[in-house]
Formats: C-alpha cells, sequence, structure tokens
C-alpha cells in the first residue's frame, strides 16, 4: 500500500482515542521494508539538522516495534561521534516508570514483559532521566500543535511528570518521533500528558511553541 493511500485512509474523530489508535498503528504496520528503512533514514537526516540535537551528548532512543520509526541508525551516527546512546527499560518495582540504560554496540538484548527487546544489564546501569539531554519518544500520532497520542501506558508521562509541572525542569528535550503518515488534525492533550518540545518525521522537524 502507498504512502499515499495510507494518508486517505478516513480518520476516526479524535474523541475516539482507541479506534484511532488502532488506524494509525494499522497505517504504520502497512509500511513496506522499503519505505521503512527510507523513512529510518529521512528521520536521521532531519534530526541532525538540528543545532540543539549535534550539541547533545546524552541521547536516549528506543528499540522500534509494531510499525514504529526506527531511530537506530541515529545511534550508529550519535556513536561515530563520541556520544552517549541510551534505551528505555522497565523499572523493576515502580509503576509506569523507565530507566534509561546505556546502548552500545555490543550490548546484549533479552526481552520485557511487552516482548520488547531490552538490555540484560538494565537494572545494573540506570541513568536518571532528568541527568539525559534528549529522549526520542515514539508517537502513535501526532498533531503540528504538539497533540500527541501514544500506545496509553503512560510511561513516558509518569516518567517525565516533573516537566509537565514546569519550573527548573528544563531538561531532557523531549521530542516526539513518527512517520508522516501518522498525522492528524487535531488532538487534545489530557492533564496528564507531558508536553513535548518538538515532533520529528521523515520529512521535517516541527518545533512546537509553548
Amino acid at each position: 500500500m502507498a504512502r499515499s493511500d495510507l494518508s486517505a485512509t478516513p480518520l476516526p474523530t479524535s474523541s475516539n482515542r482507541r479506534e484511532l489508535r488502532r488506524v494509525l498503528r494499522t497505517r504504520r504496520r502497512s509500511l513496506s521494508p522499503a519505505q521503512q528503512m527510507r523513512a529510518s533514514a529521512g528521520l536521521r537526516q532531519q534530526l541532525q539538522k538540528q543545532p540543539w540535537f549535534n550539541r547533545a551528548q546524552r541521547i536516549a532512543l528506543y528499540w522500534p516495534a509494531d510499525g514504529e520509526i526506527d531511530p537506530r541508525p541515529i545511534a550508529a551516527a550519535a556513536w561515530q561521534r563520541h556520544k552517549r546512546c541510551y534505551l528505555p527499560v522497565l523499572h523493576r518495582w515502580l509503576k509506569r516508570r523507565l530507566w534509561f540504560t546505556p546502548f552500545a554496540r555490543d550490548t546484549q538484548f533479552g526481552k520485557n514483559r511487552f516482548g520488547i527487546p531490552e538490555p540484560i544489564a538494565a537494572q545494573r546501569l540506570p541513568r536518571n532521566p532528568r541527568h539525559l539531554d534528549v529522549v526520542l519518544v515514539p508517537l502513535v500520532g501526532f498533531d503540528r500543535s504538539g497533540g500527541r497520542l501514544g500506545m496509553g501506558g503512560g510511561f513516558y508521562d509518569t516518567t517525565f511528570a516533573a516537566k509537565r509541572r514546569g519550573g527548573h525542569f528544563k531538561r531532557p528535550r523531549l521530542v516526539g518521533v513518527a512517520h508522516s503518515c501518522q498525522e492528524v488534525a487535531a488532538l487534545e492533550l489530557a492533564s496528564w500528558d507531558v508536553p513535548l518540545d518538538g515532533i520529528a518525521t521523515e520529512r521535517e522537524y516541527i518545533a512546537i511553541a509553548r
């Protein structure tokens, strides 16, 4: 199925988040391997154009699943420039909390309870999220004002709740990432949603005004 066909598929209303999530996940899963590879390369190019990204030394990404846009080429580029990369892992005892553990070329993986690969040594080398410079947040849907739709687990919102309260918690920069075909006209922010600083797709970077 071509990207134009995917984007033309009628979307449910934004109030029906469950059905909207289903349709958008189907869109991204329908992308061919070649489309996924081009999208991943495009995402890397868009991020490398951003001065704040080039200044960052500690970058957290994620292991892609369910058709998510693949950020791993960004890690390869970061390693070449001696930057440090991290992956989210489920906190051992705190509900809906993420730790971030180092991600390197020789990292060994197991699967968490959702079947997603995560570093085996995750519990021994956690990084406080506030010490990261940039965190790439996987999205199911987004709009151009910063409205977003995730998988519904609330892990990122809980982990970065301090940023929602404002104050001096300016780090890390939270950047949502998604395929451009996951854009919708408008999404309402829930009271628990942590605001994004920007959104990156394979086509563009969208700065979110506060």
